[in-house]
């Protein structure tokens, strides 16, 4: 038997319960992980809520967790027992002190990242990577603004935008926030709680406006995004908690793109391709995920209030 969280209806924080139940056991094609540290997204959040109703209940969330190998299924082969490992695709939920995962979606854990460190590769490093390479199709020398950028995939885009060669201009909500994000490698840092924070942006690209924008909360900036843009450029929508209104001209005048991200739309190829690309940073150093704040499984309900809080300053994550 192992401990895990568990949702037996949906609704808020509260229906997050620690139970225990038996330990999963991995089929053809899976591998068992020992999990050590378990990542928080947002969209868990969503989840729990109500947003994905077809979800089987009762239900333990989570996608993104690191650890070791414990056991693999028929057919996988690459893989033996203490092997460290992520993953970003779990078959029976992360939230717990086993899961089972796709081989396809296991990867190796370099020795100079900690458990918690690979818990934060997941969602937001896949997503940062899909935002920039795929969707942006972003080039060296390009200017890219990232709103809410002390995030899990706020840093995660200014590390890689950086090890893209991009001119990074990235917002934040708090002093520590934006101090992470400058020593992150961003080449300048708006409050995106002052008045007016946006017209620094023209200036700090030259009044053309950034090539790219990565847009966490739609609803709030994607008119202003649409007057900021450069001509041609491409503002990517990575999160969004409602409707919003814009201008549609803004765009025209531009002959600029809103190009839409989920992560889970991402073919095998696609994903594939994204964690080749994550590999050579993580090996090499460029790319280190940051952890703002842990707490144990039996706190989720904590975690998941404080990863939609304002001000985040890097990667929540649990500790089973």
């Amino acid at each position: 038997m192992m401990k895990a969280i568990r949702v037996h209806e949906f609704g808020g924080p509260e229906v997050l319960r620690l139970e225990e139940i038996p330990v999963p056991s991995p089929g053809p094609g899976e591998i068992l992980l020992k999990v050590e540290a378990i990542g928080v997204n947002p969209v868990e959040t969503y989840q729990r809520g109500g947003s994905n109703p077809a979800l089987p209940l009762p239900w333990t969330p989570g996608t993104d967790c690191a650890g070791t190998v414990e056991d693999v299924g028929p057919g996988v082969e690459g893989w033996e027992p203490g092997d460290r490992a992520y993953t970003s695709s779990s078959i029976s939920g992360t939230y717990a002190m086993w899961t089972v995962a796709p081989a396809a979606a296991t990867h190796r854990l370099p020795d100079r990242l900690s458990a918690e460190q690979g818990a934060a590769i997941g969602i937001p490093y896949a997503t940062a990577w899909r935002a920039l390479v795929q969707r942006a199709d972003a080039r060296a020398g390009e200017s890219v603004l990232i709103h809410g950028a002390s995030g899990g995939v706020g840093l995660a885009a200014v590390q890689i935008g950086r090890a893209l060669g991009l001119h990074v201009i990235a917002t934040a909500g708090s002093p520590a926030g934006a101090d992470l994000v400058r020593a992150e490698g961003a080449d300048h840092v708006l409050d995106h709680t002052a008045a007016g924070y946006l017209d620094a942006v023209p200036e700090l690209t030259g009044g053309a406006g950034p090539a790219i924008i990565l847009e966490m909360l739609a609803n709030r900036n994607l008119g202003h995004d649409a007057r900021l843009v450069a001509k041609r450029g491409r503002i990517i929508v990575i999160g969004c908690r409602g409707p919003v209104e814009i201008n549609p001209r803004d765009l025209m005048v531009r002959e600029a793109d809103v190009r839409g991200l989920l992560l889970f739309n991402a073919t095998a190829e696609e994903l594939a391709a994204v964690h080749t690309g994550l590999a050579e940073g993580l090996a090499s150093g460029s790319l280190t995920p940051v952890i703002s704040r842990s707490f144990p499984l039996a706190e989720a309900a904590h975690a998941h209030t404080a990863v939609l809080a304002p001000g985040a300053s890097g990667k929540i994550v649990l500790l089973p």
